[in-house]
């Protein structure tokens, strides 16, 4: 454990020297009572009781005591505060299949209420883009601080044709590059994750794997949502075409770039994995003065403390 001011901690020398006065007069106590040559009178008196009842009050005031003075030098410890400096770049995939409805009320519009519920318990000082993909992706919204614009550019999200999950991370790389300078540290990148919402099933462009092996060089991990259930389908010209999920594909993703794949299959589900992964890109451990643990520690040795000494109060005549 650290301190904010360790030079207080020489307070703690005072306990060995009341444990040592303390000692010395249980010393003085007994040698007083040997001058009494009426045992009998003396126990009569002065009844014996069980030493440990005195003994524990006095430890009890010196741990209560301890407890003040570790409170007094100001502990600090780890705790987890919000992260302001991060980039998320949002990508979803807005493929024909992403409408099949065996996630209510269908694979796409979960996505966009799960997507707006994460952005918006993100810390306000998060940059975040938004980008979709189908045949080819695009970077709809860049980096930026302006909730309002990414959540309405998120319903504004339509269909389109083939899926070109390779492109949508590689066009989210690029929306990085985007990200206004910081004042604070201009030469300090602000650490960034890609959040990819997909069934998976890359039919065009570039690989998916290609794609993880340059977030990876970036250092820019790629956390994947897998949508839909093997059940799933969709119609198109009259004909069900059914669409179950590359969850293989998707978890190879993750892995190369050292994100985390998840599945859902209900929007109930999604919105638990998108807690996952806010806490997981934003927070900090920094240190932080903990005083008041040690100052209620102190306060329930106190307590106590105060407790046997009543204890022993009351047994007096």
């Amino acid at each position: 454990m650290e301190f904010l001011s360790p030079g207080r901690l020489w307070f703690l020398l005072i306990i060995p020297v009341v444990v040592a006065g303390y000692i010395f007069l249980q010393h003085r106590r007994a040698q007083y009572a040997l001058r009494f040559t009426n045992i009998a009178l003396l126990d009569r008196v002065a009844p014996r009781r069980p030493q440990w009842r005195r003994h524990l009050a006095v430890v009890l005031a010196l741990l209560a005591a301890v407890s003040c003075i570790v409170a007094f030098a100001q502990p600090k410890d780890q705790v987890k505060v919000p992260r302001e400096r991060a980039t998320i770049v949002v990508a979803i995939d807005v493929s024909l299949s992403m409408m099949a409805t065996d996630i209510e009320p269908n694979r796409l519009e979960a996505a966009k209420k799960s997507a707006k519920n994460f952005i918006n318990q993100l810390p306000s000082k998060f940059n975040v883009a938004l980008v979709n993909f189908a045949g080819t992706a695009s970077i709809i919204v860049p980096p930026t601080t302006d909730r309002a614009t990414v959540l309405r550019s998120v319903d504004g999200l339509e269909l389109a044709e083939s899926t070109a999950t390779g492109e949508g991370i590689f066009t989210s790389l690029q929306a990085l590059t985007q990200v206004p300078p910081d004042p604070d540290h201009p030469n300090d990148p602000a650490p960034a994750r890609i959040v990819l919402l997909s069934d998976g099933k890359r039919t065009v462009g570039r690989t998916a794997q290609e794609g993880a092996q340059a977030a990876k060089a970036k250092n820019t991990p790629v956390y994947t949502i897998c949508f839909g259930t093997d059940s799933g389908f969709i119609e198109m010209d009259g004909i069900r075409q059914r669409v179950p999920p590359d969850r293989a594909e998707l978890r190879s993703v993750a892995e190369v770039s050292g994100g985390e794949a998840y599945t859902a299959e209900s929007a109930g589900e999604l919105e638990d994995v998108y807690k996952d992964i806010g806490s997981s890109v934003g927070y900090d451990e920094v240190d932080k003065e903990v005083t008041a643990r040690f100052a209620g520690i102190a306060m329930l040795f106190t307590l106590a403390a105060a407790g046997a000494c009543i204890a022993l109060a009351s047994r007096f005549p």
